[in-house]
């Protein structure tokens, strides 16, 4: 569950900020075509954000095996994922408004445009500040379970 919470929930922020600074930049290209290729930064600072997903689903599938495996693993390993994952959606739903918005008005204003830039990034640390956090966890939870959850035998 960790691992498709991180990849999904990621991927579901990098789509939607990169359909909604793609729908600005694609308003705005009407009026400045030759704007197109500067504001595509928001678009590449969305894709990211599925990067973080994919990078904490691969670490976490790498820790699971199945003969040591245990229930404080997976409580870590799904939180981890969560973290990511609510991160990354939550960066993607920022930098998908504030790219919408922000090349629309650097269209008209270009002086608009370090503004839009420096929000973009505050944004995109949200994702990475979860993928810092949901790494310790993850990486962490093997060895700080070790005999707490283990099975029961008769």
């Amino acid at each position: 569950m960790g691992v498709t919470s991180a990849i999904v929930f990621a991927n579901m922020g990098a789509a939607y900020g990169t359909a909604k600074s793609g729908v600005g930049i694609s308003s705005m290209g009407v009026m400045r075509p030759e704007m197109v290729m500067r504001s595509i930064i928001p678009v590449v600072m969305a894709g990211v954000l599925g990067i973080y997903g994919l990078i904490t689903a691969v670490i976490i599938n790498g820790k699971m095996d199945a003969a040591t495996y245990s229930a404080y693993s997976g409580c870590a390993h799904l939180g981890a994922g969560l973290t990511v994952g609510m991160s990354s959606l939550a960066a993607g739903l920022a930098i998908g408004i504030v790219g919408d918005a922000g090349v629309r008005a650097n269209a008209q204003q270009p002086r608009l445009f370090v503004g839009m830039i420096l929000i973009l990034i505050f944004a995109e640390a949200l994702g990475l500040y979860g993928l810092i956090v949901g790494l310790v966890v993850a990486s962490t939870a093997e060895g700080k379970g070790k005999g707490l959850c283990s099975p029961y035998n008769v």
